[in-house]
């Protein structure tokens, strides 16, 4: 069951980031659609890149996001233990905050704007665009794996996590997304919630194993 819950948690990580970075270039294709003269187009394309990036974007984001940091947790890989793990988890807090902070207001922006005739700022075409090729960066550093251990890396190898964190990885970023769509914005309560619990039960199941080793 672990081993069948493991794969369906690299499979949810791996087509919501597909997912993310496809909602990425649709958002892209719009920017382009909402720079051209007819205004009637450039309201629709507005307001349709407005609501993917919250009904779409955003959960696919969180679900995408979380999955991962889960499944680092969870498995020998870790957070700090190489570099391309650490290039991707970077990556994504950075994307995440962003597209938080800067890219859905800044669409919100836009969409009422193209209600007064005004194109969209080059800064979110550029933005979408940047988005994209970091979800493409990260997924040939999965593939590639390139690059040595960090200097964090101890030598013993981490064990891989229990039954419940792959269960959760899958369970609460799906639940999530039903939560997100009765409230009427993304929330990532329960993968959050999940991700706290593995930390610190991952802390202190490894402050044993030192004392053990000491012993």
């Amino acid at each position: 069951m672990l081993k069948g819950w493991r794969h369906a948690a690299v499979w949810l990580h791996i087509i919501t980031s597909v997912g993310w970075m496809a909602e990425a270039l649709t958002l892209f294709a719009l920017m382009l659609i909402g720079s051209g003269g007819d205004p009637g187009r450039r309201a629709s394309a507005m307001s349709m890149a407005h609501a993917i990036d919250l009904h779409l974007l955003a959960p696919l984001a969180n679900a995408s996001a979380f999955t991962g940091f889960l499944l680092a947790a969870a498995t020998p890989w870790g957070f700090f233990r190489h570099w391309w793990v650490f290039g991707k988890f970077t990556i994504t807090v950075v994307q995440f905050h962003v597209a938080i902070l800067v890219l859905s207001p800044a669409l919100a922006d836009a969409e009422r704007a193209a209600l007064a005739g005004e194109p969209p700022p080059g800064a979110l075409v550029a933005g979408t665009v940047l988005m994209a090729s970091a979800i493409a960066f990260q997924a040939w550093l999965s593939v590639a794996k390139p690059w040595k251990r960090t200097p964090w890396a101890g030598a013993a190898k981490p064990p891989t996590g229990p039954l419940w964190v792959f269960v959760a990885a899958v369970c609460a970023p799906v639940a999530d997304a039903g939560i997100g769509l009765v409230l009427g914005f993304p929330l990532p309560l329960l993968s959050l919630v999940a991700l706290v619990t593995r930390l610190l039960t991952r802390r202190r199941s490894g402050g044993r194993v030192r004392a053990v080793a000491a012993a």
